[in-house]
């Protein structure tokens, strides 16, 4: 493992680390992560020896760094600094078997299969064999790093230390690196500490963090521990919001502008919605902020488009998302800023209320036939009937993350109150219906007005969700059941 002790150096007289320590283990990367200036380059030239420290000391399997011979160091140490500067022409093959001076007794006198292999590995695993009779100075600024990185490899030392390995990369090239890196980590017992510019990708792949400032720690930990928004707010003096990977349980940052435009007034109407026999439809002058279970766009996002189609009864088609999305694209609208939901109810029965509150207002738009009404208490494998219950709020407010699952969970039980309100019975239960197997529900909020942090039914615009969708969907229903008799 490589340990680091109360260490300290800099440049002359100028201290830039100050008494740092912290360990990594092997097979584990740990990710350096502070703003320019910060110490991260001078720290990584101290742990190398490239700068002698003023105080402290760094260790290899609990031996000083200092008492290493330079080949020894060289064979228990790769460095990949962050520039390079070439005096000589070299091939990409000549570039990466520097990488294997340390395991010589002389200037190559002992090239063994073993150094050649170890080579040809390297540049197969950086996707470079293909460029080994090129010139460095030939190659792109990404394909040098690459190859230089391929020369860290081959050089097969047991602890690995990256300044930027991603420098000049395009995404897929610093995906395809860093998962290589990472494998090598775990496959081969790395120990491996890398400078990174880019949080989210040390988030992603390192095990650990370490966030400097000012020639300190300000923390150290698991991505979790330390990518937090007041931390990095701090020390980058500049504004994020966090969020979860969508894949991974890593944190994410996304950059806040510092600059915004203000934006223009803008009020949700329920005069606004545009209700036919085919849809119901509401376009919005901004984006608005949406959480939704559609069927296109699901989830979070910005939209400016709102959509609730009506299809037939029979309708069955084995791709259903990519016929609504022509359904948008035809309607001169644009999919990826559009939310859509389907209904098999007539939609011209659609209930619009608009419903104040000090704060401002929101607006409740139902869409609702209950002919496969779900007990979901008794849910079984059942027969799909017609009917659904599509559900949007929109708030004229500011949401906050909390305020948005919240208003779904009031809007989710007030629906359930219409449902018992109006006595709909599950067919093969004989309960009283929860909802049915195909509802949809949307809240989106203009994000501009009032703050609202929460939405439970203690909250006023809990209680006008509560109160909306209870009235909307009674009616909707009730409309329902009046045209069934038709």
């Amino acid at each position: 493992m490589l340990q680091i002790e109360k260490l300290s150096g800099g440049y002359g007289d100028k201290k830039i680390v100050d008494r740092i320590s912290f360990g990594v283990e092997k097979g584990r990367m740990l990710g350096i992560l502070g703003p320019n200036g910060s110490g991260k380059s001078t720290l990584m030239k101290l742990i190398s020896g490239v700068l002698e420290p003023t105080s402290g000391v760094v260790r290899i399997d609990g031996k000083p760094v200092g008492d290493f011979p330079a080949k020894e160091l060289a064979r228990k140490m790769a460095v990949l600094p962050q520039l390079h500067a070439h005096a000589f022409s070299h091939t990409v093959r000549e570039t990466v078997s520097l990488g294997r001076y340390p395991h010589q007794s002389g200037w190559f006198s002992s090239w063994s299969e073993e150094d050649e292999a170890a080579v040809q590995e390297a540049m197969k695993l950086m996707d470079i064999s293909h460029y080994e009779s090129t010139l460095l100075e030939e190659m792109s600024g990404g394909e040098q790093q690459r190859v230089f990185v391929a020369q860290a490899l081959a050089q097969n030392a047991a602890v690995l230390l990256l300044d930027e390995p991603t420098n000049h990369l395009d995404i897929n090239h610093q995906k395809e690196l860093l998962d290589t890196i990472k494998k090598q980590a775990i496959e081969k017992e790395l120990t491996i500490i890398s400078i990174f510019h880019d949080i989210n990708l040390a988030s992603m792949y390192c095990d650990e963090l370490l966030l400097m400032d000012e020639g300190s720690i300000v923390r150290k930990g698991e991505p979790h521990e330390v990518v937090r928004t007041h931390d990095v707010e701090a020390v980058y003096q500049t504004r994020v919001s966090n969020h979860p990977h969508p894949e991974l349980p890593k944190p994410q940052i996304t950059l806040l502008p510092g600059v915004r435009r203000k934006p223009a007034g803008q009020r949700v109407r329920a005069e606004d919605f545009l209700v036919t026999t085919e849809f119901v439809a509401y376009q919005s002058q901004l984006p608005l902020k949406t959480v939704s279970s559609a069927v296109v766009n699901a989830g979070s996002g910005w939209f400016r488009n709102f959509l609730n189609r009506r299809v037939d009864a029979s309708y069955n088609i084995d791709n259903s998302f990519e016929e609504i999305v022509d359904y948008i694209e035809d309607s001169g609208l644009k999919a990826t800023d559009t939310v859509a939901m389907m209904t098999a109810v007539r939609t011209e029965y659609a209930i619009v209320r608009e419903y104040a509150g000090d704060f401002g207002s929101i607006v409740v738009a139902v869409t609702a036939g209950v002919g496969n009404g779900v007990d979901v208490s008794q849910a079984v494998a059942r027969e799909q009937r017609v009917g659904t219950i599509n559900t949007w709020i929109m708030v004229n407010g500011i949401l906050s993350d909390e305020a948005f699952i919240q208003a779904m969970i009031t809007a989710t039980e007030a629906k359930t109150k219409a449902l018992q309100h109006e006595e709909v019975i599950d067919p093969l239960t004989g309960t009283i219906a929860t909802g049915t197997s195909t509802d949809s529900c949307l809240v989106a909020a203009t994000q501009q007005g009032e703050a609202l942090q929460y939405a439970g039914p203690i909250t006023e615009v809990g209680k006008l969700i509560g109160t909306g969708v209870f009235e909307c969907t009674v009616e909707a229903i009730q409309l329902y059941r009046e045209a069934k008799k038709v």
